[in-house]
């Protein structure tokens, strides 16, 4: 990873970077300044979207690296991702995150989507000398929602009126309007049930998708935020859910190459900088204390955690700011194994019928050397195992894949260990969304961006980009400085 570097003399915006934030430029009068707290993917946008616009920019990160809770790190050789992060096509916020940090052809989409889908105990799970059976997830050419249609009608893990079901469910789903309040009451378990949806029908296609986007069963999941990844990923456009991933470590886009993008748009970055407090002065801007300097802003955007964002915010800064500590959390867990042989040959693959769910080949992104292969299985709502000692996680997940991955069988295992990611998402309950709060707050000249802001979209890299993207429009707007909108909207 590269170290900050600070604009040359000669480049576009050094002129403009004074040697304090808010010190006054001895040619004229003081650029507006603005003061961004996190370096994840909402304080990237914020900070990239702020400097753009012509505004001096500070950005302080606590971790010694940007990037949040999208990272890598080292790991003897392996370059390891701390979890498995994918996007799909319809995250127009996010691909224009990748295309800001010149990363898009780093992380390249499916030219359509294909899920390979693995049952290893359903009743479809045939004998056929493994007790497996894999099917399909994938679309056509043709319109919303025929593009699906093929595919549907011949997925082995669902019986025919099990399939015919979910094509009446979706055409209710689609029917929904993601502006109605109501629905963040409901949950989407219980609406499901209502539509026919079988547990099998959840297990083998709602929860397939809803646990990897949502991270919660559809029982614990918000109707609302359903509706809307269901809605805009599978029933809006036919390409809307091809699937992107990084084939280089996340670190590679998140931070050596935003890091890039933040020196070039002469964002003045600071990491292990970490914000002890954010006040506004009796001369209306806003002073926030590190443990080694005091800086001066006209604005402040917070792009932080919901608990971190509580502690910072002055009184008064939100209507209720208790409700942010009512936001709650959800982990997801990562297991990584090292095998001394290829036993994948696809890309990636989900599974039924195990406690597996999806699996990635990491090798080539990893670095990985002497013929071996690095699988990384991703496994939200891991609320039963987060805590799980290694030993035990070992000894329940090699079986699965060996059983999943016949290939595994009799391969030498040279590395296995865990990442975990204990406060990975908000909680997308039934409810959230009147806790979420917007990227205004009631202080003139501070803003809220994150994942867990009321964005409309669960807690995903495109959540993050788009609420920081928010933040400094509302920024923006308030200091007479309007900016067009980044990315278009998913339809």
């Amino acid at each position: 990873m590269t170290a900050y570097e600070k604009p040359s003399v000669g480049s576009p915006r050094a002129a403009d970077l004074p040697s304090a934030p808010g010190e006054q430029r001895a040619d004229g009068p003081a650029t507006a300044s603005a003061v961004v707290v996190g370096g994840g993917l909402a304080g990237i946008t914020a900070a990239l979207s702020l400097a753009d616009a012509g505004l001096r920019v500070t950005l302080l990160e606590g971790r010694p690296r940007l990037g949040g809770l999208a990272f890598s790190f080292q790991r003897g050789e392996l370059t390891v991702d701390n979890g498995q992060h994918v996007y799909l096509r319809c995250c127009t916020a996010y691909r224009w995150f990748l295309d800001r940090v010149d990363g898009a052809a780093l992380a390249p989409l499916q030219d359509r989507l294909d899920v390979p889908v693995l049952d290893a105990g359903g009743p479809a799970a045939t004998a056929n000398g493994h007790g497996l059976r894999l099917g399909r997830l994938r679309r056509t050419a043709l319109p919303v929602p025929l593009h699906l249609a093929a595919s549907l009608s011949t997925y082995p893990h669902l019986s025919l009126a099990e399939r015919a079901k979910v094509g009446r469910a979706a055409l209710a789903l689609k029917s929904l309007d993601l502006a109605d309040p109501a629905l963040d009451d409901q949950d989407f378990g219980s609406w499901l049930a209502r539509y026919g949806q079988s547990p099998r029908a959840v297990e083998a296609l709602w929860d397939l998708v809803g646990i990897a986007t949502l991270n919660a069963t559809a029982g614990d999941s918000s109707l609302g935020l359903a509706a809307m990844v269901f809605k805009t990923g599978l029933l809006s456009e036919p390409g809307a859910a091809d699937i992107g991933w990084a084939r280089v470590p996340l670190g590679e886009l998140h931070d050596t190459l935003a890091r890039k993008a933040l020196d070039k748009a002469g964002v003045r970055t600071e990491t292990r900088a970490r914000v002890t407090g954010v006040a506004r002065g009796d001369d209306g801007r806003w002073r926030v204390d590190t443990a080694d300097a005091r800086l001066d802003a006209d604005a402040v955007v917070l792009a932080v955690p919901q608990r971190e964002a509580h502690d910072l915010l002055p009184e008064g800064a939100l209507e209720q700011p208790g409700a942010l500590l009512d936001i709650g959390t959800a982990p997801i867990l990562n297991i990584h194994v090292v095998y001394d042989r290829k036993v994948l040959k696809r890309p990636f693959f989900a599974a039924l019928g195990s406690p597996v769910q999806w699996v990635f080949d990491r090798t080539d992104a990893s670095g990985l050397q002497g013929g071996g292969q690095y699988l990384a299985l991703s496994q939200s709502a891991a609320q039963d195992e987060i805590d799980a000692p290694v030993a035990a996680l070992r000894a329940r997940y090699l079986p699965e894949l060996e059983r999943l991955l016949p290939a595994a069988r009799g391969a030498g295992v040279r590395d296995f260990f865990v990442t975990r990611e204990r406060t990975a998402t908000f909680a997308p309950t039934p409810g959230v969304g009147r806790l979420r709060p917007g990227a205004r707050t009631r202080a003139p000249g501070l803003y809220l961006a994150g994942a867990w802001t009321a964005t409309g979209w669960p807690a995903t890299m495109e959540s993050a980009v788009r609420s920081g993207s928010a933040a400094a429009q509302a920024a923006l707007s308030v200091l007479g400085r309007p900016h067009d909108h980044l990315f278009q909207e998913a339809a």
